[in-house]
């Protein structure tokens, strides 16, 4: 069974045929939505077939890294919005504030 603790191990596996094959798949079946946003009451959609900005991610229910058998599973994948999947794993974008925002205007 293959690992996936390393970056590079993980950068691997995301360029496959395998993965990217089973990530169209669970878009598919989801039809291009959030789910997270979906059971919240909101709409976030895309078709990133015809959308060169990517919105939505295929996002592993049990992280690879501790279930590497589940990595290829469709069971396992469920389709996020970008944010809701930063938010499931802790990330977290701060606005850079304006370097003169508390100065005093004339």
């Amino acid at each position: 069974m293959k690992e996936y603790k390393t970056p590079e191990e993980k950068k691997r596996f995301y360029k496959t045929r395998a993965w990217s094959d089973v990530r169209t798949q669970a878009l598919e079946r989801d039809h291009y939505e959030c789910q997270e946003c979906q059971r919240l009451g909101r709409v976030t959609t895309n078709d990133d077939r015809l959308d060169k900005h990517k919105q939505l991610d295929v996002d592993h229910v049990q992280d690879i890294e501790e279930h590497p058998d589940l990595a290829l599973d469709l069971e396992n994948l469920r389709t996020l919005c970008i944010r809701c999947h930063n938010d499931k794993h802790d990330r977290t974008f701060r606005r850079k504030s304006h370097r003169w925002e508390y100065d005093e205007r004339w």
